[in-house]
């Protein structure tokens, strides 16, 4: 894996400069962007998937190792985003949401195999059939992260993840999103405005009042 690095990516609208970053996050680590709302968090991450909204002004690099993320369309960007919503497809089974985002050079039998294999390392074995509707909150959520992992992902990217779920629920899956982009290597970038998600991610911290890293 290579490490995920925004050299000097800066975010305007109408005239006002949201953000102005510099930071390289390596492979197996996570940097958490803390703000409030409207103080250009998911837009950071907008910018970097390669779909912010027009309206907002947005220069610097993003680069993946030596590639340059924000010269290439979105599709061909490889990253992987989690957002508060888990947004599974209503009309697929949790197995069909899965294997939607097995890349297609992966064929018969073993896109199943990775489907499978992903429920159980998400604790849900069995539940391939099962319809999204039926799953608790943070079920849908292990679902969503495994099937944005499953995408083959070069860098893992969190929008506030974790805000929607009850404090009881919260713990654990921010235990298990964390745990699962170290095993998997990946450089993650998570943004939030709870400080509690911030300490979970155990690395360096961008706050967007002050924009003075520190660590977690």
């Amino acid at each position: 894996m290579n490490p995920l690095i925004l050299k000097d990516v800066t975010i305007s609208l109408n005239g006002r400069v949201l953000l102005d970053i510099s930071a390289t996050v390596s492979p197996g680590e996570t940097l958490t962007v803390m703000g409030e709302s409207g103080s250009g968090k998911s837009s950071l991450l907008a910018y970097i998937c390669g779909f912010l909204d027009r309206n907002f002004d947005a220069s610097g690099d993003v680069y993946l190792g030596e590639l340059n993320l924000t010269t290439l369309p979105s599709h061909q960007r490889h990253t992987g985003i989690l957002f508060q919503d888990p947004l599974l497809f209503p009309h697929m089974s949790v197995g069909e949401n899965l294997l939607f985002a097995v890349p297609a050079s992966i064929t018969g039998q073993e896109r199943v195999e990775q489907a499978e294999a992903a429920l159980l390392e998400a604790g849900l074995e069995g539940f391939f059939d099962r319809d999204p509707a039926t799953l608790s909150g943070g079920q849908k959520a292990r679902v969503a992260l495994m099937r944005v992992l499953l995408s083959q992902p070069s860098a893992l990217l969190l929008d506030e993840p974790f805000s929607k779920l009850d404090s009881g629920r919260r713990d654990r899956i921010r235990k298990f999103v964390f745990e699962e982009a170290r095993r998997q290597n990946l450089p993650t970038l998570l943004v939030t405005h709870d400080e509690a998600d911030a300490q979970a991610a155990e690395g360096k911290i961008v706050r967007l009042d002050d924009l003075s890293p520190s660590n977690g």
